[in-house]
């Protein structure tokens, strides 16, 4: 069963936006059995539209498009759908006319016409009811193929895909298991795991496929398995993940089913009972926000210092003036006092710092670009670790935070 992603939107296609709807579908429709077999952005045009629809069609089971919904004029889905499928008619959905007017009366909104236009929907389209925001979503079956069509805004999506789609086409087809087992890796270049794991790639059985998913100084191998046997399918996959253990035991960290070292690092902080703090200068908070990402972090993790200045080092963090004046602000010495002076002021049972040189020029600074710098305190340890992590600025910021996080695994292990 293979789907199709459509974008729509201009805003994609320009780069003032991310699209990660597509991320979230994706992954969703792949834990019910259902792979995605291609990701498509298009414009706000009728043609181009149209013509995706088409194309779609002739390639999968199951076409999913998000944006271009809302009351404007610019909003063209509805109306390029319905000539799509030669459906002049338009259904008025009064339930949807009441539920515009209540969101509307919780915020002070006066509801005008124009907003009648979103209840009213080709006739034959299927309501998804939003519940999270104004347009509804469409679901057609025409030609042996689903088409749904839903809002762009991300938490509105994602409610109808929850809530409406998936158990739409879980009904409607029967569909296949589809497991992943992601093993995380340290250590080694994707080359060098592949040279090891060469004799076992070559005999896995064919419902079982090796990728290798290299990023900042880790690799993660995904093992994933998909057929109508689930119990088969889980019992090999079990075993060939133990097989990939014996082969490189040196570099495996963990698995991460869901490819987040931030879960991994939530979860056995909440495993062992632990606390966490960090301090942060180049990176300006993004190990927090990173972390805070994951729900449940509030019970271990305590808070980010963000001390971006050498007087916010000093005062918020209680760096000696003469460290940094012997030192300057890029060095071991202050990486370490930032997370001595953070443990001390937040009490936690860890505390990560990091400091250094993200360019593009070197500051009041020696070192050169792509210096970091990155301490670990603890009730029992106390170190810290020198990168260069080359150029540009975003590049060192990003690898700052994966590598903080790795060393904060390994050392939770």
């Amino acid at each position: 069963m293979n789907a199709e992603i459509i974008t729509i939107g201009d805003e994609i296609l320009i780069g003032q936006i991310v699209d990660t709807n597509s991320q979230f579908i994706g992954q969703q429709l792949n834990k019910i059995g259902v792979s995605v077999y291609q990701v498509t952005s298009i414009q706000d045009d009728k043609q181009h539209i149209l013509n995706a629809l088409k194309e779609a069609q002739e390639r999968v089971d199951i076409v999913i498009l998000t944006g271009g919904l809302g009351p404007t004029k610019d909003d063209i889905t509805k109306k390029t759908i319905a000539t799509y499928f030669k459906d002049d008619e338009v259904v008025e959905y009064p339930e949807v006319i009441a539920h515009i007017k209540a969101l509307f009366k919780k915020i002070n909104h006066p509801f005008k016409e124009i907003q009648k236009t979103q209840a009213q929907l080709p006739s034959k389209a299927t309501l998804l009811m939003n519940t999270f925001g104004t347009a509804p979503g469409m679901w057609f079956f025409e030609n042996e193929t689903v088409f749904v069509s839903l809002p762009g805004v991300p938490y509105e999506m994602k409610g109808l895909i929850v809530n409406e789609v998936l158990p739409r086409i879980q009904k409607q087809y029967q569909l296949p298991y589809i497991f992943h087992k992601t093993i995380m890796t340290y250590g080694a270049g994707e080359s060098t795991i592949a040279e090891t794991l060469e004799h076992f790639e070559d005999n896995l059985p064919s419902y079982i496929k090796l990728a290798y998913l290299p990023s900042f100084g880790k690799v993660r191998l995904r093992l994933s398995a998909k057929g109508t046997d689930r119990e088969l399918l889980e019992k090999e996959l079990t075993s060939k993940v133990d097989e990939v253990y014996k082969l490189i035991p040196e570099f495996i960290t963990g698995l991460d089913d869901d490819n987040s070292l931030e879960k991994r690092v939530g979860e056995l902080l909440t495993k062992n009972k632990k606390t966490l703090a960090t301090a942060e200068s180049l990176t300006g908070g993004k190990i927090a926000a990173t972390l805070v990402a994951v729900p449940g972090s509030s019970s271990y993790y305590k808070g980010s210092i963000v001390a971006y200045s050498e007087e916010a080092k000093i005062n918020l963090l209680d760096v000696s003036a003469e460290i940094i004046k012997e030192h300057s602000v890029v060095s071991k010495q202050v990486a370490l006092a930032m997370a001595k002076g953070l443990k001390n002021k937040l009490k936690t049972d860890f505390a990560v710092a990091v400091t250094g040189n993200a360019g593009p020029t070197q500051d009041k600074t020696d070192k050169s670009v792509g210096v970091v710098f990155i301490a670990f305190v603890s009730d029992n340890e106390k170190f810290v670790r020198e990168f260069d992590f080359g150029q540009p600025r975003e590049k060192v910021i990003n690898r700052t935070v994966s590598k903080a996080l790795e060393i904060l695994q390994k050392e939770i292990l």
